[in-house]
């Protein structure tokens, strides 16, 4: 039995995460030296997305619609349409120059190298 209160808090957490990632969600994580962010973008058509970066805020924006079918009349419609839009403020390690994108079954990954100065490396001793 789900209680009055209770299902006011789910509710309030899902149209709370919702409303933060703006329909779009994304997995972002490190392989070597490469850094990836995939993107959720199912239905979207690849030459509606549009990325930017502005001073390491790297934007992605894609326009999902629904096709117009004439006579069609919708009797439910939970998919979300319209502009989806994700932020993510990256780290000045990344070299934003050599960001590659590419679009595949729904998901929108973007590849980002490191830096050369960001990546460990070994450093010598020297005896005095």
């Amino acid at each position: 039995m789900v209680l009055r209160s209770d299902f006011d808090r789910l509710t309030a957490r899902v149209f709370d995460t919702a409303a933060r990632t703006g329909g779009a969600r994304l997995d972002a994580y490190r392989d070597g030296d490469t850094f990836f962010i995939d993107i959720d973008l199912p239905g979207v058509d690849p030459a509606s997305i549009d990325i930017t970066v502005d001073h390491k805020v790297l934007t992605v924006r894609a326009e999902r619609v629904r096709p117009e079918r004439e006579g069609v009349r919708y009797l439910v419609a939970e998919r979300p349409m319209g502009t989806v839009t994700r932020q993510v403020f990256l780290a000045e390690t990344l070299d934003t120059d050599r960001l590659e994108a590419r679009h595949e079954n729904g998901v929108l990954t973007l590849r980002i190298p490191v830096t050369e100065r960001a990546r460990p490396r070994r450093i010598e001793v020297s005896a005095a």
